[in-house]
């Protein structure tokens, strides 16, 4: 798998539980599908409600998607007491997000002392949608 290892053993529920709290993926019906050290994956139905004027989903989820994925990814890997936040983050949009659901699988790149380098694929019906990279911190 990734080679990392977590800092504590209820990291997975620590994960869920801060997943649960998340507004923004409830509002678009995200779940949660993996999650493992350095590893995360989140997915989201493609409704009416999030789609854009060509009929395809919104950039917006795609990015939502994959920067949680990412950050959760990352918070695999930190103390018990820590949360994530966003540094920065890239996007790349490859295609257009189509299909009943899309698929995001953060991971780590790299976990340093304070900062974590993450990326994350964005896939839809037809394959990959977006690639995102970017930082994370514990706060």
């Amino acid at each position: 798998m990734s080679g990392f290892a977590p800092r504590f053993d209820g990291y997975a529920a620590k994960v869920r539980e801060s997943f649960s709290r998340q507004a923004l993926m409830t509002t678009f019906g995200a779940e949660m599908r993996n999650i493992a050290p350095g590893r995360c994956v989140i997915a989201a139905p493609v409704t009416g409600a999030v789609t854009q004027q060509h009929g395809v989903a919104h950039a917006g989820l795609t990015f939502a998607l994959g920067d949680s994925a990412a950050g959760y990814a990352a918070l695999t890997l930190m103390d018990e007491a820590a949360e994530v936040l966003t540094v920065e983050m890239k996007i790349n949009l490859l295609a257009p997000a189509t299909g009943p659901a899309l698929v995001a699988t953060g991971e780590v790149v790299r976990a340093g002392r304070r900062l974590v380098v993450v990326r994350a694929e964005v896939t839809g019906e037809t394959g990959p949608v977006a690639l995102l990279q970017g930082t994370m911190i514990p706060v």
